[in-house]
């Protein structure tokens, strides 16, 4: 009995050697698969905005990569030994790309949904008298960065919006290291443009909380455009903003604007300058006489079959 116990914690033991003999071992100096994972998010949008730069500017490519390093606080040393180590092991690779891979997917789709709306496609915004319109991410980390210091979205308005409607933004801000001064205090802005003119609405953000621009107008026709922007003048990365709980409402209209036609309201001009122009008549009393006058007599009508006195 006592040998077969001692056979089976040899197996145990084995057991537990090969397992441990199988897994991978990660230096220090490979990033995780997490942060890795945010860092070559950001180094591909880096690398595709730094493609559309004319070949005149090209130290402009090296400056967005080297902003991701900075963002991450990372040098560019670390990134590449992490890039040697991952090649070496793809398995690892192949899961952290998908995770990317997954969002710059979400991120294009965003862009290919204003590119329909602008080239007047039938992808449209849902109908509906209370719909949220904002088609991109939910949460943003802002600091302040040159790549990381804003949001900023343009939104095109389709079929499905109407005159006098009404946009509500709300953003829920959390300041994760401190609220800071007033001189750098986040910008929330929010612009519509119209038919025939244009509105803005800016607050300043100064505290931790849930902030709502709302704009609309009556009699500016329709609307053609929606702009906006989030913008964090903070001096360091350390300096983090959270902007989370994005939406962008849109509300029709439900009551009727009062509009008297142009002929009424002349008419109702043409009459008060009449009645102005008519001069008052003197009434006179029933009692008074004119001076010099007689008053006539007045005698007694006599009466009818009246009995003559005895």
């Amino acid at each position: 009995m006592k040998r077969i116990n001692r056979i089976q914690w040899a197996g145990i033991i084995l057991w537990a050697f090969c397992l441990t003999a199988c897994q991978v071992k990660r230096p220090d100096t490979v990033l995780p698969d997490a942060k890795m994972e945010n860092v070559l998010y950001d180094y591909h949008i880096a690398k595709a905005m730094g493609d559309e730069v004319p070949y005149n500017d090209g130290y402009k490519r090296v400056l967005y990569i080297e902003s991701v390093y900075k963002k991450h606080g990372i040098t560019q040393a670390e990134f590449d030994t992490s890039m040697v180590w991952l090649a070496r092991h793809p398995d690892v690779l192949t899961k952290i790309y998908e995770k990317v891979n997954v969002r710059l997917k979400a991120q294009r789709d965003g862009i290919n949904h204003l590119i329909a709306l602008r080239d007047n496609k039938p992808k449209e915004s849902r109908p509906g008298d209370s719909v949220d319109v904002w088609i991109w991410q939910h949460i943003y980390q802002l600091n302040g960065m040159p790549l990381d210091n804003k949001l900023t979205f343009t939104l095109p308005a389709d079929t499905n919006f109407k005159d006098r409607d009404t946009l509500k933004w709300t953003v829920r801000f959390r300041f994760l290291n401190g609220v800071p001064d007033t001189a750098n205090a986040p910008l929330m802005a929010m612009q519509i443009l119209y038919a025939k003119d244009t509105i803005n609405g800016l607050l300043k953000i100064k505290k931790s909380g849930t902030e709502t621009l709302s704009l609309a107008a009556d009699t500016l026709g329709a609307i053609k455009e929606i702009r906006g922007f989030i913008y964090y003048p903070g001096q360091s990365a350390a300096q983090s903003l959270l902007a989370d709980r994005i939406a962008l409402m849109r509300y029709h209209a439900t009551d009727t604007l009062f509009s008297a036609k142009k002929d009424s309201i002349e008419t109702a001009k043409k009459l008060e300058k009449d009645a102005a122009a008519v001069k008052p008549v003197e009434v006179k009393k029933v009692d008074e006489v004119q001076e010099g006058a007689r008053p006539r007599e007045v005698r007694p009508r006599p009466r009818m079959h009246q009995t003559p006195e005895k």
